[in-house]
């Protein structure tokens, strides 16, 4: 932290530009690409495990018999020939050439999740588990050594945990955002804590907790836990719902970016070099660590 005010200090006394801080930290860049790479491939693999079984229920049991089926992705015949549906909680539609049924034209087959979506293409439940698992214990792993890093740094309270503060502020991010009027400054803003927050301490453990649940050999490991989540079939629905979480938040985190300024995002999340507001004349920037 010194040498970063130490050098733009220099650069204020030069009369460079001072609004280039180094915004993110080595290790926070490594982790964010690491989680994002492990996601993106647990997404397509799950994606191509969850056609197996295209159906998600609520209980310990499942069946013909039970009727606790919240989703099911499946395809029919009907007079104009096979189509997809997706249904859930009892309400049907039709998604013929996306989910349920898929292909090019004249080779069309029956699946949930159409081939371009899922690793492998193919149908081939055995290589989609390992890879799956693969870069589940990665990103286990990484969050794991990021979360003890950060209690121990301080990365955690200084830069994530909202204050009062920023839970005043709350209201003013809102419309802020709402605007597409965005504040370039070294700390997140509440919305952004918040968010990050979400996903680093309840979705992502969520996610691994559920994946453990489901796991025939932590039965005898862990034979609690699936009890706790309501049984393994309550803990795949609950894995498919952080699945849907995660998705729509990297869709926001994409447009935030777009909107707030591509190229100065992605050059802090890179290079770790991050471009602020100038400073009002009452104000002095100040610095902290990433």
């Amino acid at each position: 932290m010194d040498t970063v005010a130490n050098n733009q200090s220099a650069a204020k006394a030069d009369g460079k530009d001072t609004t280039l801080i180094y915004r993110q930290s080595r290790w926070t860049r490594l982790t964010h690409w690491i989680w994002a790479f492990s996601l993106f491939f647990m997404l397509l693999s799950g994606l191509q495990i969850f056609n197996a079984r295209p159906q998600l229920y609520i209980g310990k049991q499942s069946g013909f018999e039970f009727n606790n089926t919240i989703l099911e992705i499946g395809a029919e015949n009907t007079t104009n020939g096979p189509r997809g549906f997706t249904e859930i909680f009892g309400h049907r539609f039709d998604t013929t050439g996306v989910l349920g049924w898929s292909g090019p034209p004249g080779q069309q087959t029956q699946r949930a999740f159409p081939a371009w979506a899922t690793i492998p293409s193919y149908y081939d439940l055995g290589t989609a588990r390992v890879v799956h698992f693969f870069f589940a214990w990665i990103l286990t792993t990484t969050l794991l050594i990021w979360l003890i890093a950060g209690l121990i740094n301080g990365h955690i309270r200084r830069d994530l945990a909202p204050r009062v503060s920023d839970l005043r502020k709350l209201p003013r991010d809102i419309v802020d955002h709402a605007k597409l009027k965005f504040h370039h400054t070294r700390e997140y803003n509440t919305l952004q804590k918040m968010a990050y927050g979400g996903v680093l301490f309840v979705l992502l453990p969520l996610m691994i907790i559920t994946g453990l649940a489901m796991s025939p050999s932590m039965n005898s490991v862990l034979p609690w836990l699936n009890e706790i989540l309501g049984g393994r079939q309550t803990a795949r629905t609950i894995h498919f719902t952080v699945m849907l979480l995660l998705v729509l938040f990297f869709f926001i985190h994409i447009l935030m970016i777009l909107a707030a300024g591509p190229i100065n995002e992605l050059r802090s999340i890179i290079t770790g070099w991050y471009r602020t507001d100038p400073p009002a004349k009452h104000e002095q920037p100040t610095e902290r660590s990433a």
